[in-house]
């Protein structure tokens, strides 16, 4: 862990800014959205814009950077990020902010995919977990960071957007002047969404459905405080308590997937998280209950992700492994794109508390379906499956998977090594 940071702390630090900058700013559209007097279902298209752009960028950005560089995407993007956070309180109308959005988006995601090859680079076979599992941790931590400064000033003035745009711009600097030399970018062929469902119809539709678990989370929860009364404190600590579960609960449920059935580990925690869904959907005025699902809820769902990916590559060949990662990012994308479209809604006609029956109904429809699935196929044996390797849903990018699933062929190689020693 040590050598990670000697080698890579400069874009640790560059990416924690980032997250700081990128969770605020989310947070804080929907506690102004509600200020400004925008309705449920117009924040819920600013809100799904950003993942529209998030989708577009991962796809587009590697070429972007084979065209002009790593140096000049990274620093160009940056600084367009930095300006639409400035542009929102200049033009408060909901189709500003959703254009806004989709810039945004499509900013981070070629942020992300730069620095992350960066990383890659700086890492090798044998501290790539700990690389990853640091990454993780960095950007869980900016998130959670960035709802405590949501109470340095007023939101309905201008210093809150101020803050993220100057950290975003601060966060190119280390980076930019310590990270040496420029690493080789390549990427994998995609495998075919088609071949992908056929090999793990679970994975992927456990993708789609916890897309849009998360994009309600991440966009969502701050207009939900909002709505129900929350103050500004209340919101941030709401917002920042999702985080908290998923960084908590990530490899508790990580060592347990390697030692059953993962199927069955799906269908348990879908089930835990459609219960403290309804328990939010029941008692959400009361705030204590607020973030004790709230904790529930993120805990529940970030390491489903992972579980996910684990469950799909137990079915995948090593050379197939990093070609799936695309495609599981993308049908993640698509979840997160139409899960505030649909929130949104439901919060429009059914109240604030359409937010948790939302996703109480998208983990209910998962464990079903992972129930069925566990009926129509045997499960494979715990020593025949591969490792699980924690990953962070919401900005994880294609290449950021490429990277895990690297590092879950080597541990896999690995044990098979052992396993021939012993």
């Amino acid at each position: 862990m040590l050598q990670v940071l000697r080698s890579a702390w400069a874009l640790l630090l560059g990416m924690c800014l980032l997250m700081v900058g990128n969770g605020m700013q989310g947070t804080l559209l929907g506690i102004r959205g509600e200020i400004e007097g925008f309705t449920t279902l117009e924040m819920s298209i600013v809100m799904s814009a950003y993942f529209a752009g998030f989708l577009g960028g991962s796809r587009m950005a590697p070429g972007m950077i084979k065209r002009v560089g790593h140096v000049r995407v990274f620093a160009a993007l940056a600084s367009i990020i930095s300006a639409v956070i400035l542009l929102y309180p200049t033009f408060a109308n909901p189709w500003v902010w959703a254009i806004g959005r989709v810039v945004i988006g499509f900013g981070f995601s070629a942020v992300y995919v730069t620095a992350e090859s960066w990383l890659n680079n700086a890492a090798d076979n044998s501290n790539r977990g700990k690389a990853l599992s640091l990454y993780m941790i960095v950007q869980t931590l900016g998130i959670v960071a960035s709802q405590a400064l949501l109470l340095t000033a007023d939101p309905s003035g201008f210093v809150l957007f101020v803050i993220p745009s100057v950290l975003v711009s601060i966060a190119i600097t280390p980076i930019l002047l310590s990270i040496s030399p420029t690493p080789a970018f390549d990427t994998t062929k995609p495998m075919t969404l088609r071949t992908l469902a056929g090999k793990s119809p679970l994975g992927c539709f456990g993708m789609f459905m916890l897309g849009g678990v998360f994009s309600a989370q991440f966009g969502m929860s701050s207009v939900y405080g909002a709505q129900v009364g929350l103050s500004v404190a209340q919101i941030s600590t709401f917002v920042a308590t999702f985080f908290v579960g998923s960084v908590v609960l990530q490899y508790p449920i990580g060592w347990i997937s390697d030692r059953m059935d993962r199927r069955v580990l799906i269908i348990i925690v879908s089930a835990i998280g459609a219960v403290g869904s309804l328990v939010g959907f029941f008692f959400g005025p009361n705030f204590t209950m607020l973030l004790i699902t709230a904790f529930v809820v993120g805990g529940m769902s970030n390491p489903l992700y992972s579980l996910l990916i684990a469950h799909t590559n137990d079915f995948l060949e090593h050379e197939d492994m990093a070609a799936a990662s695309g495609g599981m990012v993308f049908i993640n994308g698509l979840g997160a794109v139409f899960g505030p479209l649909i929130v949104g809604a439901w919060m429009e006609n059914a109240g604030p508390a359409a937010f948790y029956m939302f996703t109480a109904v998208l983990f209910v429809i998962l464990a079903s379906y992972g129930s069925y699935r566990a009926a129509r196929r045997g499960a494979r044996s715990v020593e025949d499956t591969g490792a699980y390797v924690a990953m962070g849903q919401g900005y994880a990018t294609p290449l950021s998977m490429e990277i895990a699933q690297e590092y879950a062929i080597q541990a896999d190689l690995a044990a098979d090594d052992d396993d021939k020693a012993a």
